[in-house]
């Protein structure tokens, strides 16, 4: 095989990128096209066809590769490919997105050569869909106060829409006035996951991406966007955004956004919580039916 180029995910590869995404479906938030276009300009992220699997390189010469998508047996060859080549250049090959069936896989095919570790910062958070939709139960009693709280306050002057051609512009302010009142430029991480959100919003329509939003007064307050999952059964919420003084209007876009968006799905994945302790406290009470853990494999023969 000749020596792979790797090239930038571009709106026109949407087509390419979903049909070898979808012979490996996941419940992951790492395997839908919105999401790896919109983060590739971010992280630099480029993909390559290897022996007819799709594989993703952040960085030249590293030796680290996303685990191929494709057919079983074309997996194998890729990666035996990406073992070779890495022998030659001197360098230790290393998989990221591993999840337990992909880790189970390796082990199959290259029995005690890989070891996979778990970072439980990036572990996604999958919900069952009803209970998300309803908030039915003891557990989640303090989420519909919440909702009651937001419903006591604004009466009949609230509303929810799906996101269109006619609104996006309107949410698309909304979020600007957000990233300024949050400190985004004084804030790297912030600020990079703002850039998402905005270029989800302008890209919108392109992206095919799934939205919803909510109006006070007339006034948007909030919005979502999301996208389903190669994993049928599953939608994934990429963005939320609420101003915080408008008490409620996170648990209220949530409930919306899943009772109008997200019908005839089981699950909902809400991403990951990259570590941070406010964050990992708030996904944790809405209660997940399990997480999805993503490793990385080192090969070690």
């Amino acid at each position: 095989m000749s020596e792979i180029e790797f090239k930038r995910p571009e709106l026109e590869d949407k087509e390419l990128i979903t049909s070898y995404l979808e012979k490996d479906p996941q419940r992951s938030c790492e395997g839908t096209f919105v999401n790896i276009y919109l983060w590739s300009r971010q992280y630099h992220d480029k993909y390559a066809i290897i022996e007819n699997t799709l594989v993703f390189q952040n960085e030249p010469e590293s030796g680290i590769y996303s685990y191929p998508a494709g057919e079983p047996g074309d997996v194998k060859k890729a990666i035996d490919f990406l073992i070779e080549k890495e022998k030659k250049a001197g360098r230790t090959l290393k998989l990221v997105n591993i999840y337990e069936n992909r880790a189970a896989r390796l082990e199959e095919w290259y029995p005690e050569a890989f070891a996979v570790e778990y970072d439980r910062d990036y572990a996604d958070y999958v919900y069952d869909r009803e209970k998300l939709a309803t908030l039915a139960g003891k557990k989640l009693h303090g989420k519909r106060n919440h909702i009651n709280k937001f419903l006591a306050l604004h009466g009949d002057n609230w509303s929810y829409e799906s996101i269109s051609e006619d609104n996006v512009e309107e949410c698309f302010q909304m979020a600007l006035r957000w990233r300024t009142e949050n400190g985004c430029e004084e804030d790297e991480e912030k600020n990079a996951e703002m850039c998402v959100s905005l270029n989800a919003l302008r890209l919108y329509q392109e992206l095919g991406a799934v939205g919803g939003l909510l109006r006070v007064d007339g006034e948007i307050v909030a919005f979502s966007i999301g996208e389903p999952a190669t994993e049928k059964d599953t939608f994934i919420v990429h963005i939320e955004k609420a101003f915080a003084e408008v008490e409620g209007a996170y648990p209220m876009i949530n409930q919306q956004f899943i009772q109008h968006e997200c019908e005839g799905y089981s699950y909902i994945n809400r991403e990951d919580d990259t570590g941070a302790e406010g964050l990992r406290k708030a996904k944790l009470s809405y209660r997940p039916v399990f997480l999805v853990e993503k490793g990385i494999a080192v090969y070690q023969k």
